[in-house]
Parts: structure tokens; sequence; C-alpha cells
């Protein structure tokens, strides 16, 4: 192909002169000059590795806006070795401060499969040093919550990474936005598990039917609302139960106390009450409920703990 002609700003040059990779220089002047990522390894040279570090240089000094493709799983980062990480000590990079703050969070040494692991989230996810700090601090903030003196693994803290790549997160004002609401969110699941009477310690399965009706947006006396009538229908709290109870009001557009109420009282729904769908209990569920409870608790739904 034919290149170019390619012009840098001094603030590019003298971020490119700071980071001392000639790899990462060459591909910037590919990339100004035409180029795409796609055809960089096979037009200079590089192999997977090479490339890799370029790329994430660049991204790292602001000069690669593109991200890498959503939906990436650790399973497709580059196989980092032990000589990858002495090279970057060895390098100009804010690698090493990354790893003492996460020592110094976590209050231990990583081993070496630990720093493969960080090095993956500092390379091939590209996030900034700052954010990689924000990140392990809110993973720390999660794991506490779940028990005193709980600390996330590093398999955890990279989970979390990937999550945030996917979600576009590369700023520390996106990651304190993230944060925020992920702390609102937690606040409301503490008040939920409050109106069930059971503790935080939750499995997978019920933490994803709380994300739900968090999302959904009922009030607290909605949620209360479904409690009861689980209850009353089956005489303990049935996650399953509950949650189809919420769906059903959540597909009407339900969000508010009054709106089901409302909802319970349309002639249309009392004769759209199947016979016998659902083992009444003092008339607790209206028609469309009955209904809707026996229609999805038929499906896939995720297992109670």
């Amino acid at each position: 192909m034919e290149m170019q002609d390619v012009t840098l700003r001094a603030r590019e040059v003298r971020a490119l002169l700071a980071a001392g990779s000639g790899e990462a220089a060459l591909l910037l002047l590919y990339l100004r000059g035409g180029g795409t990522l796609d055809d960089a390894a096979k037009a200079l040279g590089f192999d997977a590795r090479q490339l890799d570090y370029a790329s994430a240089s660049l991204r790292q000094l602001g000069l690669l806006p593109e991200r890498v493709p959503a939906h990436l799983q650790p399973s497709a980062a580059p196989a980092y070795s032990e000589q990858d990480i002495a090279r970057e000590y060895g390098a100009s990079s804010e690698f090493p401060a990354i790893v003492g703050e996460a020592q110094r969070r976590l209050g231990r040494v990583l081993s070496t499969e630990e720093l493969k692991i960080l090095l993956g989230v500092y390379r091939y996810l590209g996030l900034p040093a700052e954010v990689i700090s924000l990140l392990i601090h809110y993973c720390i903030s999660r794991s506490r919550a779940r028990g005193a003196g709980r600390m996330p693994s590093l398999r955890m803290i990279e989970q979390e990474a990937y999550r945030w790549a996917d979600s576009g997160i590369e700023t520390m004002e996106q990651a304190a936005a993230y944060m925020q609401r992920e702390l609102r969110r937690q606040s409301r699941a503490g008040r939920i598990c409050e109106i069930l009477q059971v503790s935080a310690r939750l499995t997978p399965g019920e933490e994803t039917f709380l994300r739900d009706w968090i999302d959904w947006g009922f009030d607290d006396d909605v949620i209360a609302k479904a409690y009861e009538k689980t209850r009353l229908a089956t005489g303990a709290l049935k996650w399953a139960y509950m949650n189809a109870i919420l769906r059903s009001w959540h597909e009407q557009g339900f969000t508010s106390l009054q709106q089901v109420e409302a909802g319970d009282q349309k002639p249309a729904a009392r004769a759209a009450a199947p016979k016998n769908p659902v083992q009444q209990h003092g008339g607790a569920l209206s028609g469309v409920e009955k209904s809707a409870v026996e229609r999805m608790l038929h499906k896939e739904l995720p297992k109670e703990g």
C-alpha cells in the first residue's frame, strides 16, 4: 500500500521518546500513514507479542484511541512470561508502581503468575495506571462487604477489569461514576435483603434476581408486596416464584405499589385467570399474576440457593 505523509506533534514525539519503544514509534507512524492494526504485524515484521506491546504502549500514551474489541476473555490474552515481566520492569513504564500499589493494598507479595495477570490488565486491556488503582480498591471494597478480612484474588480483579474494559471505562471519571452506580446498587440490594429477611451473603443466582429487580426500578413497597404474595402462596421465600411475580409486573410496566394495586383490580386481569394454575392462599395473587407465575416457573431460571 502507498503510505501517506505523516506529521507528529511535539507532544507526541516527546511521549514516544520518553517511552523508549522503537516498536511503538514504528506502529504509530504506520497507522498515521494509513495502515491498520490488522495489517501492522505483517507490514512491520512484528510477531504477536511485539504488536501487543507496541499497541499497548500507544494506548498508555494516549496515541491509540481504538479500544480493544468488546467481550474479550482472559483466555484470548497473550501468554506473558517472566521475561515479559522483567522487560516491563526495565522499561520506563508505570507497571512497577502498579505492582507496588497492588501489593500494598492486598497486604502481600504477588506471585509470578499473579504478576502475569496484572501485566495483562495493564498491557492487553490497556487500562491506565490510575484506573487500575481504582479497580483494585473497588474489588477490595466489594470483598470486604462480603465478610470482614476477605480479599479478592487476582483472578477476581482480572474478571472485573474485563468488565470495565467491555464497558469502555478508561478514565478516572468513568471509573468513579461506575463505582458510584455500583455502590448505590449494593445499598439498594442491602435494603431488599432486609425486606426479605435474608443475609447479604447470596448465591450467584440470588444476586442475579436482585440485580434484575433493581434494574426494573421497583420501589421498596413493591418488593415487599411481592414477598408477601410469595409467602402467602408458598409458605416461604421462593426466589424463582417471587421473581415470576415481579417479572409479570415489570412486563406490565408497573414500578410503584399504586400501579400494582390498580392492576390487581382490573376486571380483565381477573377474567384472564386460568382455572387453578397456582394454588391460591387467601386470594394472594391476581389472575394475571397467577398465569404469569405458572408460565415463568416452567422457564429455565437461576437455581435457588
